[in-house]
Formats: C-alpha cells, sequence, structure tokens
C-alpha cells in the first residue's frame, strides 16, 4: 500500500507542476532558514559547554548602591582571593585570580604583535581543562612562565618547538612552558591567546593585596562536589561588607556568584538582578524561524486546500468503491511527506549555499555536520515533522469529502471553504509585515544612536596603545618630532581610549555633597593637549595649559558631571579626591567641556572629571594632519615610535572605526532579521502566486462574460486583485499593533532610544501592497488578456 502512495503522489506532484513547485520551493526556503536558525540557536544554547566543569565553574560578581541605585560589576578587590579561600575553602575546589583579558605587546626576537592574554591563577588550566599540546597544566606554577595557544605557537614558531623559549611582555621575560589547544569559538574565553601566572609580588597586585576598595581584578571558582551554587553565593554576599570602611558599607557591597551557564545569555543586569541579555535574541530568531517556516506550511495548506475541487471526484470515487477515511489520509499525507522530502534535499542545499553569507552576517563559523548520523535522523525527524505540519489540515479537509455529492456533480468548494485560506494568508502577511516593521525600527534606532553628538572629532583620530613607560618617558620628544614632521596637528595622552572608559572613581567629595550620596565618576587621565587633540568643546572656563603650573591639581567637568554634583557656579570649586595617593588631593575646577561620549551610544552619558596625568598614561592619541592621505601619515609616524619604543610593535586603531564597533551587535540583528524578513515575504508572495494562479483558473469563464459585455482590462485586473489588497490591508491593520508591543518593549532597554514613528507602518504598509500588486498582477493580467472565445467555446 505504501508503494501506491507513492507511486499516487508522484503522479500528481508532476501533474500539478506549478503548484508543487511553490510547494516544494516554498517548504525548501522555509527549512532552510529554520536549518539556519537552528544552528545559530544551538551554537549560541551549547556555549562554553564543552568545558568538563561547566556546571560548576562561576565569576564573583559585586553590587553596590550608587546615587540610590544598584549597580553590578565584575571587577573586584585583590584581598578576595585569599578570603575565600580561608573562609570558605571547603565550598571551592579552586579560586582563581585574573587580570583583565587585554591586548598586550608580545615579543620574540624580531616578531612583535599585540595579542590578547591575560594573568591567571595557576589552578585556571585545571578548571577549564586545557588541551595540553605540548608541556602540562602544572607549566603555569612556574614563575614568570606562559602558555601559549596553538594559533600563537605558529604565529611566532611556526613547526619549532616553543618549549623554553624567551618572550617579552613590556619588558619583562617569559619562559614558555605550554602549548594549549586553541579554545572553541563559542566560549567566553575563545580571544585567550595566552596566560601568564598571577604574581601577587608584581606591585600593581602587591600594592592592593589589602585594599578591600580597589575594584580592578577578576575571581573565578570553582565549586566543590557536592557544593550548591545558590547556597555558596548566598554565604559569600557579606564578605566585602565586613571588610571595608564605614565610607565603603555606604555603597552596600554586596558579593555573588554569576554561573558560567549565564555567562553569554544572561549578562546583563540592572538593580542588581539578571534581566536577561543574549538569550533575548536567542528567542527572537528562534521564534522567527518557526514563522518563517510556518509561513511554507500555510501555503502548502492554502494551495492544496485551493484545489480541492480538482480532486473531489477522486476521492468520491475512492470512498465509492470502499477506502475508508483513515486510508485517503494516509493518501494526501504520503503527498505532504514527499513534498517535504525533496524541499528537505532542496533545503539542504539552499542552507549550504547560504552559510558562508550567513556566518558573515552572525560573525560565526558553523558548518552542516554532514558525516555525523545524529545530524540526519534530526534532519529526517524535521522533514517528517514539517510534512505532517504541512499536510495535516489538507489530509483531513480533502478527505472529508461526501461521495454522493461529488459524484453527482453537486459539489461545490463554496465561499465558506475560502475562509480558511483568507485567514491563512492574514497570518502569513502580519507575521511578514511585522517583521519588516521590526527590521525598519532597528535600524532607526542605529540611526538614531549614530547621529547623537559625541563631544569631540573623530574624523583623522587614531589611538595607539602604549603598554610600556617608554612612550611616557619620551612623549615630549615623539610629539614634536611628529608636529615638526606635519605629519600630525596634535598628540596627546590618556589613560582610556577614546571609545571605551578604564577608570570610574567613588573617593570624591565636594562642598554641598550629600554624605549619604554614593558616586561613581568616570575619570579620565589625559596630558596638556588633549582638548586640542580630539577637539572638544569648552562650555566654561579653559582647557589645559602649560602657562599654568597649578593645573597639576585642576580639574575639569563634563556638563552632566555638573548637574550631577548640583554646582551653580562650578569654575573655582574645590573637588578633594582621596583616589590617588594615601593623603588627599585638593582639585580646583578649571573648565567645563560638552559631554564626550566614551562608552555605550545608546545609554546616558556617565558624569566625567578630567585631570592631568599623575603617572603614565596607556595611550597615545594622534591627530592626523588632513592635508595627508592616511596612508601616508601612518607610515611617517610608525618609524618615529619604533626609534624611541622598537621591542613594542607600532600598532593603532581609528577612533571613527573603533565608535562604529558600538553599533556591530545591532546591526547583526538587524540584518539577521532582514534577511529573514526578505525571505518571509518571498515565501508568501510564492504562496499568492499560487492563490493567484488559481482563482485566476477558477474565474475563466467569468472573465470571459464580463469580457464580451465590456468589461475593460482595468476593470478585469480591480476584480482579481481587490481581494487580495483587501487581505493584506487586514494583515497591516493587524501588524501594527503587534509590531508596536513587541518593538516598544525591546527599545526600553536602551536609554537612548528612538521614537517609534507612524511612518515606519505606513512604510511597511506601502511594501507590502506593492509587493502584493506586483505578485498578483501578473496573473491577473494573464487571465484579463485571454481570448474570451477559448474561455467560452464549451457554453
Amino acid at each position: 500500500m505504501l508503494r501506491s502512495y507513492l507511486k499516487i503522489a508522484l503522479r500528481n506532484l508532476l501533474k500539478s507542476k506549478i503548484s508543487s513547485f511553490i510547494n516544494i520551493t516554498g517548504l525548501a526556503v522555509g527549512m532552510a532558514v529554520a536549518m539556519l536558525i537552528g544552528l545559530w540557536v544551538w551554537s549560541e544554547l551549547t556555549f562554553d559547554t564543552h568545558f568538563a566543569n561547566y556546571a560548576r565553574i562561576a565569576q564573583v560578581l559585586q553590587n553596590g548602591t550608587y546615587s540610590n541605585e544598584v549597580g553590578t560589576q565584575s571587577e573586584i578587590p585583590p584581598p578576595l582571593g585569599p578570603e575565600l579561600r580561608n573562609t570558605y575553602g571547603a565550598d571551592f575546589k579552586y579560586v582563581v585570580m585574573a587580570t583583565d583579558i587585554r591586548p598586550q605587546a608580545l615579543t620574540f626576537e624580531d616578531k612583535k604583535f599585540t595579542q590578547n592574554g591575560a594573568s591567571f591563577g595557576a589552578e585556571i588550566t585545571e578548571m577549564l581543562s586545557l588541551d595540553m599540546l605540548q608541556g602540562s597544566r602544572k607549566g603555569l606554577k612556574e614563575p614568570n612562565s606562559i602558555l601559549l595557544s596553538e594559533t600563537l605557537a605558529k604565529t611566532y614558531f611556526g613547526d619549532a618547538d616553543p618549549l623554553g623559549k624567551i618572550m617579552h611582555i613590556s619588558e619583562q621575560n617569559y619562559k614558555v612552558t605550554g602549548v594549549y589547544a586553541d579554545l572553541p569559538r563559542n566560549s567566553s574565553f575563545n580571544d585567550l591567546a595566552f596566560i601568564t601566572p598571577w604574581n601577587e609580588n608584581e606591585p600593581y597586585i602587591k600594592n592592593y593585596l589589602d585594599n578591600w576598595g580597589y575594584n580592578s581584578f577578576n575571581a573565578y571558582v570553582q565549586l566543590a562536589e557536592g557544593a550548591d551554587m545558590a547556597q555558596v553565593s548566598a554565604k559569600i554576599k557579606d564578605i566585602k561588607y565586613k571588610k571595608v570602611n564605614k565610607e565603603g558599607q555606604k555603597y552596600k557591597p554586596e558579593m555573588f556568584l554569576h554561573p558560567m551557564s549565564q555567562w553569554h545569555l544572561y549578562s546583563e543586569f540592572e538593580g542588581g538582578k539578571s534581566v536577561g541579555g543574549h538569550i533575548t535574541a536567542v528567542w527572537l530568531f528562534g521564534i522567527i524561524g518557526a514563522f518563517v517556516l510556518l509561513l511554507a506550511c500555510i501555503n502548502f495548506m492554502n494551495l492544496s486546500t485551493a484545489r480541492s475541487e480538482k480532486r473531489a471526484k477522486e476521492v468520491g470515487v475512492r470512498k465509492a468503491i470502499g477506502s475508508r477515511k483513515n486510508q485517503l489520509i494516509g493518501q494526501f499525507l504520503s503527498e505532504s511527506l514527499v513534498v517535504a522530502c525533496f524541499a528537505f534535499v532542496l533545503a539542504l542545499l539552499l542552507a549550504q549555499f547560504s552559510l558562508p553569507f550567513f556566518n558573515a552576517v552572525a560573525d560565526k563559523k558553523m558548518s552542516l555536520l554532514w558525516s555525523n548520523p545524529v545530524f540526519w535522523l534530526l534532519g529526517l525527524g524535521f522533514a517528517l515533522g514539517t510534512g505532517l505540519l504541512a499536510g495535516t489540515y489538507p489530509a483531513f479537509y480533502l478527505s472529508s469529502f461526501q461521495p454522493i455529492r461529488v459524484l453527482k456533480g453537486t459539489f461545490k468548494a463554496g465561499r465558506l471553504a475560502s475562509i480558511p485560506r483568507k485567514v491563512l494568508v492574514v497570518i502569513q502577511f502580519t507575521v511578514s509585515i511585522a517583521l519588516i516593521v521590526g527590521v525598519l525600527i532597528v535600524f532607526q534606532q542605529i540611526q538614531f544612536a549614530k547621529n547623537r553628538p559625541i563631544g569631540y572629532d573623530t574624523s583623522g583620530l587614531i589611538v595607539l596603545p602604549t603598554p610600556t613607560t617608554v612612550v611616557h618617558e619620551h612623549f615630549d620628544a615623539i610629539r614634536n618630532e611628529l608636529k615638526n614632521s606635519g605629519v600630525i596637528l596634535e598628540m596627546a595622552e590618556s589613560y582610556s581610549p577614546m571609545t571605551e572608559l578604564n577608570l570610574a572613581l567613588d573617593g570624591f567629595d565636594w562642598k554641598g555633597k550629600d554624605p549619604n550620596m554614593q558616586v561613581s565618576i568616570g575619570t579620565e587621565l589625559v596630558s596638556h593637549d588633549f582638548g586640542k587633540t580630539v577637539d572638544w568643546e569648552i562650555s566654561a572656563g579653559r582647557d589645559f595649559s602649560r602657562d599654568f603650573a597649578s593645573d597639576s591639581t585642576g580639574i575639569i567637568l563634563s556638563e552632566t558631571a555638573v548637574k550631577y554634583m548640583g554646582l551653580k557656579n562650578p569654575l573655582g570649586e574645590v573637588i578633594k579626591s582621596q583616589n590617588f595617593s594615601p593623603e588627599p588631593i585638593f582639585f580646583r575646577v578649571i573648565g567645563v567641556v560638552k559631554d564626550v561620549l566614551m562608552e555605550s551610544p545608546y545609554e546616558d552619558v556617565r558624569p566625567m572629571f578630567y585631570t592631568l596625568n599623575r603617572w603614565r598614561g596607556n595611550f597615545a592619541v594622534l591627530k592626523l594632519n588632513p592635508a595627508l592621505s592616511a596612508q601616508v601619515a601612518l607610515a611617517k609616524i610608525a618609524p618615529v615610535f619604533q626609534k624611541h619604543n622598537p621591542s613594542a610593535p607600532f600598532e593603532y586603531q581609528f577612533v571613527d572605526a573603533e565608535y562604529g564597533k558600538k553599533f556591530a551587535a545591532e546591526l547583526r540583528v538587524g540584518r539577521l532579521a532582514g534577511f529573514f524578513a526578505i525571505l518571509a515575504v518571498f515565501i508568501s508572495c510564492l504562496g499568492l502566486f499560487g492563490l493567484a494562479s488559481f482563482m485566476a483558473e477558477q474565474r475563466t469563464k467569468e472573465i470571459g462574460i464580463r469580457k464580451v459585455l465590456g468589461a475593460s482590462l482595468v476593470n478585469l485586473w480591480g476584480l482579481l486583485s481587490r481581494e487580495f489588497v483587501g487581505l493584506v490591508l487586514l494583515s497591516c491593520v493587524l501588524a501594527a499593533p503587534i509590531a508596536y508591543y513587541y518593538l516598544h518593549g525591546w527599545l526600553q532597554q536602551y536609554e537612548y532610544r528612538t521614537e517609534i514613528s507612524w511612518w515606519v507602518f505606513a512604510a511597511a504598509a506601502v511594501g507590502a501592497l506593492g509587493i502584493t500588486l506586483l505578485t498578483v498582477s501578473y496573473q491577473a493580467l494573464k487571465a484579463a488578456l485571454v481570448n474570451p472565445v477559448r474561455s467560452l467555446k464549451s457554453e
């Protein structure tokens, strides 16, 4: 019987070529989209799961109250690690202190590159179960040792043995004691190219080992067997509060464990509580994938039921000669399964063909697992499931026909039979239009943030990392040489790059400050010519100047800082700081600048203080001469830096390009959503084309009579198009509130956000109507141009 079902199914597919093409193509596109999104979702959900100790690893985070708002940060004080070991040692197998993963100049002989690395406690190799290709996991226990990733080892040493080789970071020697396999791309440590040991004798650590207020490091833990994550997190809650003084207790510090399982998907916090994060995008695209597949299934349902009259006699005859309803259902389901299988094969080809583009947009390196039997089992189940989803309704609908009415010739599908099809068309276009609106809003939000004033001029501005003291020691010589050569207009030092903020401090006091006010103020340490270099705008007072020796204790406030502090006349005000030395320093306000945006363009700007460097800067900021091309300018700048700092690679960043990266996540979401919205519209139009073809065929005689009676081409075009236009207009009405509700909620995550404008809905509606008319018009005009003699010759 199964063989008979398949033969009949193939015969019917060949008999209705257009319908079969639309069904197979639509399902294939829908299935390909579902596959691509499924691969992406799986990649996100399995983030970090390859670590053997995944379920027991956590990072220690802390909450603090600033200006009556609870904030969460990953930076913790250095004495936390020893305290966790000494007081709660039974709860932890490992406690690992670490620095941030950051770019560092790594040198071996004449090879100099900037690579991402960090210092970790020696147990990190066991915690992350590093796959050691050379050396052992104990290699990090040696003083001044370094572990390299496989890729980094090949970059510096090729096929030579790297073990025992001496490398240099910031004028310090490190011996290579091991090489580990590259960590997977879907890992929180995927950019960790090298590891050096956590060394408590390093001055930048040693000087703060007893300082519970110095939040600059990271702590990772692995729970002991049997320890409960929530219970241990509750235990350590007040560990810092008990150690800080009364001033520190005002900030109500609370420590807690953030499990590795939540690092990637639940990384956003509000009010000290996790509020999600990347999981939102996972849900969003998962739902989009399901809807796109549903649209393809709707096409199949619509076209199958629309052609019911053509198969009515077949059903009647089969029932008359004894076929049972379940046999007919089996026949029709077998047809849908055959279509689904053909579509699945085509979907695999489409997915494979689209993967390079999809990977580029999604910033992934995914591939179809052709050799994995589990992949094929899941694929088979997916194809069968899609076939059943698409074919169940048509199978039950077609098998319900009454044989007496059919064989007497009195069967007509009637007006009521078209209602489900209309409902399904409305659902299709409601989803498609909502997706279009969503894509427009995403890009509107991105453009809104891009147009935000940032308080300085990015054109021709570059930033160079200066990881050693050499540039600071020779700063004036480098600056003068470059300025005299005409290659730059100005140069300055800064503690943070222009597009990030590396320092936020709380130890400030001023006249009129509420003693209970908890502050966190962005602090940028700069050289005298920083303002001229970045071209910021002074709104009151003056800039730093070498003509005033008193500027060593001068301070410039941002406009937001002035409002934050409640100062009416800030110039001349004295600000007390206990951040830079054991003894307080008293700064005098010499100027106010327009807000300089260094962090997220989607968030409110932070209050900022600018003071002159009290130690070396981490970055050199250069304003290139616009009379020279960037390529020529950089070629002249490089030898000057290398002359004074030969051990460090010459590497730089264009500030405008780095600022543009702040929009990468939203652009990725917008491009992916746009890609899927286009495919959703394509699938909907395929179905519309098929329905228009069927309706034109069904009304051939009516059109012939109307032409004989004088109906014009426009009248006939309107007759066949009117119904579809009405359905799409209804879809627009339904899509608007749905899209508004979800997009309004999505925008709430941004403090600096656009309004949802009416024109977005109008543009989506006009676009949908235009596409509908283009799709339907071909079939409408084709039917209207048929000679009425041909359609009426049998009457």
